[in-house]
């Protein structure tokens, strides 16, 4: 199988989800991609102190700065696209930046009024963590933000909600290395886009970014004829994962829950009942992100957790 390497440059990146748009790279099923991504500010230079703003690749700035699209040979509308994340290695620095803008949940927090708040971080990946201008320290668990395929309607999309079909700005922190991430190919050719590195980040993501940094990222792609699950989904180190986006944080719950009930349906040959009953024992539900304008729930079974 081949490996390609593919570059942040003006020709390689957007910013928003299309399949009109002509692919950067076209490759096999079962091919390596290394891929080196820019923050989702697509920031060409680390700041200079808090507040500063670099010079960026996509001054229009829609949307995440994204790599892609990548097509897939082969890869067929129906089908499942599997992304192997081998590894994933940030750069030595990034940024975090919350409060200052109007919306509902800085209000309730109180973190409307005044500029907003800059964290500067130092990222050292051999000792594994960040460090941020105050001396704080974070242990890394990097991942990609961003693994998409675009809707199957023609034209330009926002990069910024996750969809049920295409995934995208899913913002899943299970997602390291030794990750696969399944998702229902939408469009002829699959269309891969990727991006916004995050060297750690809690679940919720509750501030509106992670510890956003660029990122190589060595992935395996492969388009399957079928999956567990015709939904997104995730097999990762830490065990087996759902997942659910909605406006409404209990329909994004419930469609989580739901597919972890077909998939434990599926590996323990029991009922629904019985599904329900045997998750209320072994699953973890957590809230993804509630930055993106769609709530994101997962549901993880943990590896070991059950056992037939």
């Amino acid at each position: 199988m081949a490996v390609h390497k593919l570059e942040p440059m003006a020709e390689t990146v957007t910013d928003v989800f299309s399949s009109d748009r002509l692919p950067v790279l076209t490759i096999d099923s079962g091919d390596t991609v290394v891929a080196r991504s820019l923050s989702a500010a697509g920031y060409l230079s680390p700041q200079r102190e808090p507040g500063d703003l670099p010079p960026v690749m996509l001054p229009e700035r829609r949307g995440h700065c994204l790599l892609g699209p990548i097509a897939v040979h082969g890869a067929r509308a129906g089908d499942v696209l599997a992304v192997t994340f081998q590894s994933l290695r940030p750069d030595d620095w990034g940024y975090t930046v919350a409060g200052g803008r109007d919306n509902v949940l800085n209000r309730r927090l109180g973190t409307v009024d005044g500029a907003p708040s800059w964290l500067l971080w130092r990222v050292d990946v051999a000792a594994g963590v960040a460090v941020s201008q105050q001396g704080l320290r974070v242990r890394l668990a990097p991942f990609l933000g961003v693994v998409g395929l675009p809707p199957a309607e023609s034209g330009e999309h926002s990069t910024i909600p996750p969809r049920t079909r295409g995934g995208g700005n899913i913002d899943c922190r299970e997602l390291v290395a030794g990750s696969t991430l399944f998702l229902p190919i939408t469009v002829d050719d699959a269309f891969l886009q990727l991006g916004d590195g995050h060297a750690a980040q809690g679940d919720g993501e509750v501030g509106g970014t992670a510890i956003e940094c660029g990122m190589t990222s060595e992935i395996v792609v492969d388009v399957l004829a079928d999956a567990p699950l015709d939904s997104i989904h995730a097999v990762t180190p830490a065990g087996r994962i759902t997942f659910g986006f909605s406006s409404d944080l209990n329909e994004a719950t419930g469609d989580a829950l739901d597919a972890m009930l077909r998939w434990m349906q599926g590996l323990f040959d029991v009922d629904r009942s019985t599904a329900l009953a045997l998750a209320s024992t072994t699953v973890d539900l957590r809230v993804t992100q509630i930055a993106n304008e769609t709530w994101g729930v997962h549901a993880v079974l943990r590896h070991g957790a059950l056992e037939s």
